[in-house]
């Protein structure tokens, strides 16, 4: 079943006194529910944008977008609002974990925008979620009382705690150590099979990429399928992005 897909997608911007700057050409991607896909690019690829587009952040300048075979140009503002923050978690680099908040407040926050069941029984659900990632003795602790480890996990359980259908994860071990990283990815993996999500993984690091079931090239903003081997090589020293 095609959760997401784009069909000719394009993403320029407007300069002044120059032709629009292209990021994005012709991108084609459709991902089904539970699948497990990777998308590795260097800086200056067009990673951010798509993320963007993904993320229903923002809009191609041409071609199509359909969640659950809907066109998103026919949601409106706020149906589009709320259909992100229902149906797609965010995972990124840096947590972005709310400073001031313990653990369990900063998972609470995505379900004070919940209603029904999920609001009345937030502090519950939060807790589980955190207990899943192996936090259940750090509910209390502060963001910088926290191991990089335990602040992306931190991160990943309030992206899954409104139990999202697609999980964006941007560069989601770029800040951590080889060892920390590989077990963020397993567990990330892990719990997005369980809950049947969909999970892509935007990154710079081929050995993460790997790790997905389908792998994906974005090169000068054209998206190619490639296969796990041609990815592993991207990370040798002689082969370039």
């Amino acid at each position: 079943m095609s959760l997401l897909r784009l069909e000719g997608v394009t993403r320029s911007v407007e300069l002044p006194d120059a032709p629009p700057l292209e990021i994005l050409k012709g991108v084609d991607l459709e991902v089904s529910v539970g699948d497990h896909v990777s998308i590795v690019g260097r800086s200056g690829s067009g990673k951010s944008t798509l993320l963007n587009l993904l993320g229903m952040l923002d809009n191609p300048t041409s071609g199509s977008i359909y969640f659950d075979d809907v066109p998103l140009r026919s949601y409106g503002s706020g149906a589009r609002d709320r259909k992100r923050g229902s149906d797609i978690g965010f995972i990124f680099q840096q947590f972005n974990l709310l400073g001031g908040r313990t653990a369990l407040e900063n998972v609470i926050t995505p379900l004070l925008y919940a209603t029904g069941s999920q609001f009345w029984k937030r502090r519950q659900i939060a807790t589980t979620m955190l207990e899943r990632m192996g936090l259940g003795e750090r509910l209390n602790s502060m963001p910088e009382q926290l191991s990089g480890g335990e602040q992306q996990r931190v991160a990943i359980a309030r992206a899954l705690v409104r139990g999202p259908r697609l999980i964006l994860a941007d560069e989601p071990t770029g800040a951590l150590d080889i060892d920390t990283g590989a077990s963020v990815m397993a567990l990330l993996d892990e719990v997005a099979e369980q809950s049947g999500a969909a999970l892509i993984t935007i990154t710079h690091d081929a050995n993460v990429a790997a790790l997905a079931r389908r792998h994906y090239r974005l090169d000068r903003g054209v998206l190619s399928e490639v296969d796990v081997n041609r990815v592993l090589a991207l990370s040798s020293p002689e082969v370039t992005l």
